[in-house]
């Protein structure tokens, strides 16, 4: 039972980005949470190292999941990406775990095609009524799967557009005497422009703008009032490479995300009740007016800073086939308090490339971090459209 309860309280934590917290703080919390938070967890090995940056990156098959409108810039025709993240292995859940696959084809020098897809399994858990009488055991699910298509509009600027399916899974059964519980689903787009100016051979600036899941509210039961907010993010991305000479390179990176989602109320006393006329506001809220008025609320300017996410990393790149790479992760205490370091590596020979992500151990005891210890497998292939076509020349005949 104890473990039960650890997996629980492991997966509602996270759920809504508590993260570390340190209780003593007077500050009252208020966290920003949204359904389907899963769609914010880093689903490539390789942003993984550099502290879940990629709006502004180079290029790559991942690139779907940060910013799509960098793929008409990669380097190869074609790209595929598989990655494996086992989640919160810190707390001892063994079956909770994260699969991501992706890739890119470019129709043209100018445009390409692209695909995604997510699953997040939450394990088995095993479901009780209020009185703690075991009602059987459940394996909630969830997924997410998109579309787009992105083109150049100069020799350094590209915008994208993508489509997303989500589908969430959680429970089933009765929610109450007059509704039950279902799977939520819903659909969301992406918008993104990406600036690449960066060179081979001289380096230089590239920058990323991303707004990502935008769309509508996903319900759990089959009371239509019932919705909660997907995670609509804003991101900004900026990252420049310098290149020392042919076989040396390295990369800085710096990504800030904002959700687009409005903050719930709070209750007047940091304990009491809270307003049903102002839950009942929030909840109502249009998802468009929503997007908006995420930027309003308490605390005027400083309070925005906040609730902004922000990634630091870096990438070292030798003969573009062996990498390293380090990154931190900053989350303010009154939104989540996530905060760490990771590093990672890559290897790529060939048109084949494999990379691992670490998420280096913080805080102690309760204020342990749940992400810590965290682990990511990635492994790609990029090629070109006629490496698979033969290249035995043909003789003429007479």
């Amino acid at each position: 039972m104890n473990r039960l309860k650890t997996r629980v309280t492991a997966i509602v934590s996270f759920f809504a980005f508590i993260g570390s917290v340190n209780a003593q703080n007077p500050q009252q919390i208020n966290v920003l949470t949204t359904a389907v938070p899963f769609l914010r967890i880093s689903p490539d090995a390789r942003a993984g190292g550099m502290g879940d940056i990629g709006v502004a990156t180079s290029p790559d098959a991942a690139s779907s999941f940060y910013n799509l409108a960098k793929t008409p810039f990669a380097k190869k025709d074609i790209g595929i990406g598989f990655t494996y993240t086992p989640w919160l292995k810190d707390l001892g859940l063994n079956d909770v775990y994260l699969l991501a696959a992706s890739g890119y084809y470019k129709l043209s020098p100018n445009e390409a095609i692209s695909g995604s897809i997510r699953y997040f399994s939450l394990g088995t858990i095993q479901f009780t009524d209020y009185s703690g009488n075991e009602v059987g055991n459940g394996r909630p699910r969830e997924l997410g799967a998109d579309i787009g298509y992105s083109r150049k509009l100069g020799d350094k600027l590209a915008l994208a557009l993508a489509a997303r399916y989500i589908y969430s899974n959680l429970a089933s059964g009765a929610a109450s005497s007059s509704s039950t519980y279902k799977a939520g689903t819903s659909v969301a787009a992406d918008v993104s422009v990406y600036y690449h100016g960066a060179t081979e051979v001289k380096g230089g600036w590239n920058f990323g703008l991303a707004f990502t899941n935008l769309g509508e509210k996903i319900g759990y039961t089959n009371a239509a009032t019932e919705k909660d907010y997907i995670p609509a993010d804003l991101g900004l991305g900026a990252a420049y490479t310098k290149v020392f000479d042919e076989d040396n390179r390295v990369t800085f990176g710096l990504d800030f995300h904002k959700l687009l989602v409005p903050s719930a109320p709070l209750s007047v006393d940091n304990g009491g009740p809270i307003d049903i006329a102002a839950l009942a506001a929030y909840k109502s809220k249009p998802v468009v007016s929503s997007w908006f008025s995420s930027f309003g609320g308490d605390g005027g300017f400083s309070g925005q800073l906040k609730l902004v996410q922000a990634s630091l990393g870096a990438e070292y790149a030798y003969q573009d086939q062996f990498f390293l790479r380090t990154g931190y992760f900053y989350e303010s205490n009154t939104n989540g308090g996530r905060k760490y370091f990771s590093v990672g590596v890559g290897i790529k020979y060939n048109v084949m490339g494999l990379n691992f992500s670490y998420l280096v151990p913080s805080g102690s005891g309760t204020t342990r971090s749940p992400l810590s210890n965290t682990l990511r497998f990635g492994l790609t292939f990029d090629l070109d459209k006629d490496e698979n076509s033969s290249s035995t020349p043909v003789t003429p005949t007479k």
